[in-house]
């Protein structure tokens, strides 16, 4: 990983894990969570044209697909993906897993951090799912995303209307004080790790009026 640390991918069978030491960061059985991410947000901004997307962190490709289920053909989804790994992954021992999401015309892949990308603006929706959740867990750069200047960046880049999603493994009271402080409308959501069940996720859904 840029910035030290190792991401180590397993497979057993048809079922994929990525670790990052003794932390199991994915799974490919529990996507209810990520797909969520993208739902929800395509819901908040509703129908409009060229929609433009910015997810960041690629994992295992379970937000990109969702969103792209739910978008029109002129939208515009970038993924950022800051570990070259991850995306060799998605190309090849995970390929079948991706689908034909990463060839979709709508797609573009940024390998790189996604600060840079929410730099470029003009987004209806920044989806962040770069790490365990506001805390940082793999990468202790990740914290100046979830920071107030973080947030305040962010809320720039949005257009109005636009929707800041954030998934967490757990709740933080101070991040959701951090996003009202940065003037969004939240909404907290708890999101299951299956669609049957299993682990509560957090995503906070954060609008720029």
């Amino acid at each position: 990983m840029p910035g030290g640390g190792e991401l180590r991918l397993f497979q057993r069978g048809a079922e994929f894990s990525i670790m990052l030491g003794a932390n199991e960061l994915m799974n490919s059985r529990l996507s209810g969570s990520e797909e969520a991410l993208a739902e929800q947000a395509c819901d908040r901004i509703g129908a409009r044209p060229g929609v433009r997307m910015l997810i960041g962190g690629l994992g295992m490709g379970f937000t990109l697909r969702a969103a792209l289920a739910r978008l029109e053909p002129d939208a515009e989804v970038a993924v950022a993906e800051i570990v070259p790994a991850v995306i060799a992954w998605a190309r090849g021992p995970m390929a079948a897993l991706h689908g034909d999401s990463l060839s979709d015309p709508r797609t573009r892949i940024f390998e790189g951090d996604v600060a840079a990308a929410i730099a470029e603006g003009g987004w209806d929706a920044i989806l962040l799912d770069v790490d365990n959740g506001p805390d940082g867990l793999s990468r202790p750069g990740n914290d100046r995303l979830y920071g107030a200047a973080g947030l305040a960046r962010a809320r720039a880049a949005l257009r109005p209307g636009g929707v800041l999603a954030v998934w967490s493994a757990a709740p933080s009271k101070a991040f959701a004080r951090r996003l009202d402080e940065a003037g969004f409308a939240v909404d907290e959501v708890v999101a299951r790790a299956t669609r049957k069940g299993g682990a509560r996720h957090v995503i906070w859904f954060a609008t720029n009026p």
